[in-house]
């Protein structure tokens, strides 16, 4: 699969590695001016040569190449050949060492990928192509080799020396120097391989599995950051205590290490046994991280941990098949997530995040099926397709196999692939075997792009007392989709009903989902007395787009009533919806705004009866986001949006004021910071209601607000109040943020926030601030989490401001894009999406994204990453 820079990989051309490498020994010698690395590959012939002996080639990118030997002959330079990508040796032995030695300047990598130095501490970023940036390696992941890697360094600077596996030796060297051998015994793909080198201090703990082994968890920190780990520490217990009781998996070698570094473009890596994180999803302490960092980190650090089996274990055999790793750990991730948490609530995060961010991608230019056919640039993969939609299609898996055949399925899947490269069919089909099932329709799920679109009608015979549902199915590539649809039926009152399918005796079973399999079919439930109101897609059992005619009383009723703890929460997004964007065409027809009263008894009888869980209750009263808004509308209107969502806010606080006062004053804090889950939904349900009351024009509440940031004793609190006062008009806030900063200025991922807060204000002087936060002497360009927090947010989380009409906000956001073309591509593909919108935007913006989606594209030296998101960005429908 070698092919031309600037020519599309596609699925359609994989064929096996022409050579394996078994073994790996890599020795890597750490300068502060320049890294000397030398591999050794233990090489083997993986085709028929007496068809012809094929040459080894070898990946490498921005090397200096030292010397290239052969079973230990030094080759000259006519017996290879060599290229800005490639290094090609033509006659090979069936079986054969490889010696390798390059030279490179870790202190010059703005990249971020391969070998790099963040605040003094040398390491690694592999994946996805970033281990041929070390060394000349067949840098893919179905070549998997056990590794031996010792490191070498000055002891003073960098004290702790740390790869993969366990530890083999370590020792004194002259001139002050030292060395650490690592071992790895179960081989992997080259883009697990990690390298940590630095002046860190080691956080400690020990798991016991459940044969009994001891395992060392060990967290490695700069010593200022020691006091934050704790949190991260029982994360890692707990998500190996839950991986072996709900997948029976177990921890394999003795040690495991996570490492946190400010630098980092992705979240975390998975490394076998030495994880590499974004300090963000590990560092907590309750004054500087709130209840979303603490079950950030519990997340992440569980997806990483999980990938020791899903990715590490059992990889991908090529990265068309990503989601074999990325999506069936997104899967384990969020179910372990719900499992120390309100489930109910974890689902709606996780679908909110879906909608936010999937289903535009899988309507816009970027859309690509779960397993694409082609890529331009790999970085680029890393979508949400690949991840949340990923793991929309394993947890529809086991809906439609059911929950034990589902876990014969895993485990035989692991035990089949055990130290192999996977792909999709052999996930699926593992599951199939497990349960008996032919899952090869369901298999279109990874071919398709786009976003089903499900109709449903319902019809009630009272004569006969049937009820029978319609259910039509449109995809995008015309052939229907298997599509579990979980659901039930309640009578006026609100009661669940008993539901028989026609032609069968027993009631549907709780738990079990309708099968939809073609273009149209239809259900008729028998036994109904009256027109019953549907609950459809419980759970979200589905990653579709549902339209069913609901009523405001209909949609009244299951948000007070339904079982289902989503549909609850899904029927009161549909009537806030349906209202705000009802209100967007009065504005727009210039008729007076009112608010129904249908979502005003509802939002009240949950203020004064909505039950016992203030997590979820939070998540019930809280209105549908701009963007999901803009994602209804053909043609997204930012100014009617932005006032109409304004005003039910502002109007539900005045008839509600009362009930949200009782509720907020429920909530105040009555003992110590606690990180559980009636702890944060008692913040989460307070923060909801002062945001409500402090759309009011009242000075006292203003007060009670600056009150709660200045008398908080934790973030959660503090920011949440900081929040409101810098979102609101008044000179609270400008105090409130000039306080924070004073206070934190020290700890960047506190002050990522203090940007990030201010670049999703929705004042009218935003993007002029904006403007003055990127000369601020806390801003750089070159820490992602720095601009993401200042630049993405503002492009991504504030859609009024950045997509203001004179488009100053469209030429901000493309100028950091070619700024970061030559300091960081990948992080500049990302900021580059938001402008491939602009085709659902009204003429004015469209004309004005799409010029500066053209001059970035005109930038005569554009990266891959960020060329391959431009281009496709432009391509015509």
């Amino acid at each position: 699969m070698h092919l031309p820079h600037n020519h599309p990989v596609a699925l359609s051309d994989y064929t096996p590695p022409d050579y394996r490498v078994e073994s790996v020994h890599l020795t890597v010698d750490l300068h502060d001016d320049v890294t000397l690395v030398r591999a050794d590959l233990s090489v083997v012939a993986n085709h028929d040569r007496t068809k012809g002996i094929r040459p080894l080639v070898l990946d490498g990118r921005g090397l200096v190449l030292r010397c290239i030997a052969l079973d230990g002959k030094p080759l000259t330079t006519d017996e290879y050949v060599r290229d800005d990508e490639t290094l090609t040796i033509h006659h090979v032995p069936e079986q054969c060492t490889v010696s390798v030695s390059t030279e490179l300047k870790p202190q010059e990598n703005t990249l971020l990928e391969g070998l790099y130095r963040s605040g003094g501490t040398f390491c690694t970023q592999c994946e996805a192509e970033g281990f041929r940036r070390i060394t000349y390696f067949p840098d893919r992941p179905d070549v998997l080799a056990a590794y031996t890697v010792t490191i070498t360094a000055d002891r003073a600077t960098c004290p702790v020396l740390l790869a993969n596996g366990n530890l083999a030796a370590s020792g004194d060297l002259p001139d002050g120097r030292h060395y650490a051998t690592w071992h790895d015994p179960f081989p992997k793909p080259s883009y697990l391989f990690a390298l940590v080198a630095g002046d860190l201090v080691k956080v400690e703990d020990t798991f016991v599995t459940k044969s009994g082994r001891r395992v060392a968890l060990q967290i490695y920190v700069q010593s200022h950051n020691r006091d934050k780990c704790d949190h991260a520490v029982r994360s890692l217990a707990e998500a190996m205590r839950w991986d072996e009781e709900a997948f029976g998996r177990e921890y394999d070698l003795d040690l495991y290490m996570i490492v946190a570094v400010d630098d980092f473009n992705f979240g975390a890596m998975e490394n076998k046994g030495l994880n590499v994180f974004n300090s963000r999803y590990v560092l907590a302490r309750p004054d500087t991280a709130t209840d979303a960092d603490y079950a950030a980190i519990e997340g992440v650090i569980g997806h990483e941990y999980f990938h020791n089996w899903s990715g590490n274990r059992v990889t991908c055999r090529d990265w068309f098949q990503l989601s074999v790793k990325e999506g069936l750990t997104i899967f384990r991730d969020q179910e372990f997530s719900a499992a120390m948490g309100s489930s109910a609530v974890k689902r709606i995060q996780d679908v909110r995040y879906l909608r936010t961010h999937q289903f535009p991608e899988d309507a816009g230019p970027l859309a690509h099926p779960v397993r694409p056919e082609t890529y331009d640039a790999i970085n680029n993969l890393y979508t949400a397709t690949v991840y949340n939609k990923g793991a929309e299609l394993i947890r529809m898996l086991r809906t439609l196999v059911g929950h034990d055949a589902f876990r014969r399925g895993m485990d035989l899947y692991f035990d089949r692939h055990d130290g192999t490269g996977a792909t999709v069919e052999n996930l699926v089909s593992a599951l199939a075997e497990a349960s008996g099932r032919d899952l090869t329709q369901f298999m279109r799920w990874y071919r398709e792009a786009g976003t089903p679109e499900i109709h449903v009608t319902g019809s009630h015979d009272a004569d006969t007392k049937a009820y029978t549902l319609t259910i039509r199915q449109g995809v995008a590539g015309g052939e229907p989709l298997l599509i579990p649809l979980a659901m039930g039926l309640l009578d006026r009152n609100g009661n669940e009903l008993s539901v028989h399918l026609d032609g069968e005796q027993a009631p549907l079973e709780p738990g079990r989902a309708l099968e939809l399999s073609r273009q149209e079919e239809t259900f008729c439930f028998r036994g109904i007395p009256e027109e019953p109101v549907p609950s459809l897609f419980r759970g979200f059992s589905a990653p579709v787009r549902l339209h069913y005619a609901y009523t405001e009383a209909d949609l009244a009723l299951l948000m007070g009533k339904d079982g289902d703890l989503f549909n609850r929460w899904e029927a009161g997004q549909r009537l806030m919806t349906g209202t705000i964007l009802q209100l967007v065409a009065d504005r727009r027809a210039g008729q007076e705004l009112r608010l129904p009263p249908a979502l005003v008894e509802a939002c009240g009888t949950l203020l004064t009866s909505g039950g016992n869980d203030r997590a979820f209750l939070a998540e019930a009263l809280t209105l549908p986001s701009e963007n999901l808004l803009g994602e209804q509308m053909k043609e997204i209107e930012v100014e009617g949006i932005f006032e109409a969502r304004r005003f039910v806010r502002t109007a539900l606080a005045r008839q509600l004021r009362g009930e949200l006062s009782a509720l907020w004053d429920q909530c105040r804090p009555t003992g110590p910071y606690r990180f559980e889950p009636a702890e944060t939904g008692r913040r989460s349900l307070a923060a909801c209601c002062l945001g409500y009351l402090m759309t009011l024009d009242d000075p006292s509440i203003r007060q009670a607000c600056l009150r709660q940031f200045r008398e908080a004793d934790n973030m959660t609190d503090s920011l949440s109040a900081l929040t409101l006062l810098a979102h609101t008009e008044g000179s609270e806030g400008e105090t409130a943020l000039a306080e924070f900063h004073a206070r934190w200025r020290e700890e960047p991922l506190v002050i990522d926030k203090w940007f990030a807060i201010q670049a999703t204000s929705p004042l009218p002087d935003t993007f002029a601030r904006v403007q003055r936060l990127l000369e601020h002497p806390d801003f750089t360009l070159a820490n992602p989490n720095r601009a993401r927090s200042l630049i993405l947010s503002f492009a991504v989380n504030n859609p009024v401001r950045f997509h203001d009409r004179a488009g100053g906000g469209y030429r901000l956001l493309a100028d950091h894009v070619i700024k970061l073309n030559s300091l960081n591509p990948m992080i500049g593909a990302r900021m580059a999406e938001p402008l491939t919108r602009w085709r659902r935007h009204e003429l004015n913006r469209r004309e004005r994204m799409k010029t500066e989606l053209e001059r970035i594209a005109r930038e005569p030296t554009l990266a891959r990453d960020i060329r391959d998101v431009v281009t496709k960005g432009l391509a015509r429908d």
